[in-house]
């Protein structure tokens, strides 16, 4: 994802939900340009979360009201503008390696 576009924090998917249909869900408000899902290291299953990035923050924006707290088979979603990524430092200075590739 890219760091300078708006990007909004989406909680509550549904756990069987793919990037394609969480994409073609938000295109609804506007030009989608990335999506993710965030999963679990160990297991790779959803942890019924996600991000979606649009080309606008009026898109960005428009989203966030059409869809906060709308149905996706059958779970209520919550849309947010996503915060910030924070470095995390490792238990050593300068450290922490893994993490998910989203940035």
């Amino acid at each position: 994802m890219n760091g300078n576009r708006p990007r909004l924090y989406v909680g509550n998917l549904p756990y069987q939900l793919t990037v394609d249909e969480l994409k073609d869900f938000f295109n609804g408000a506007g030009n989608v340009t990335d999506a993710a899902i965030i999963t679990d290291r160990d297991s790779g299953r959803s942890k019924g979360f996600g991000f979606v990035e649009f080309a606008t923050a009026e898109d960005a924006s428009r989203a966030q009201g059409m869809f906060n707290g709308a149905q996706l088979k059958n779970r209520t979603l919550k849309v947010d503008l996503a915060k910030p990524r924070q470095n995390k430092a490792g238990p050593r200075e300068g450290g922490g390696g893994g993490g998910s590739s989203f940035g």
